[in-house]
């Protein structure tokens, strides 16, 4: 799974700059969704080469049961 980064810049009038690297796909969205709910409302949204990129991590679901078998 690769690192995920976000820079934040804070101009000297307020206005909030959010980049997210390292998330491929609808996955920075919800970076992006935790840092608008963190600092309000949200004027524009611009999505990055790497949102259009395949997100490759590997997903296992795993399933636990109890000694019956239950």
């Amino acid at each position: 799974m690769s690192q995920v980064e976000m820079e934040i810049v804070i101009s000297r009038t307020g206005q909030v700059t959010v980049e997210i690297q390292g998330a491929k796909g609808p996955r920075c969205l919800k970076y992006a969704e935790l840092v608008r709910e963190l600092v309000g409302r949200e004027q524009q949204r611009q999505l990055t080469r790497e949102y259009y990129e395949p997100d490759t991590d590997v997903r296992i679901d795993t399933e636990v049961r109890d000694q019956h078998g239950q």
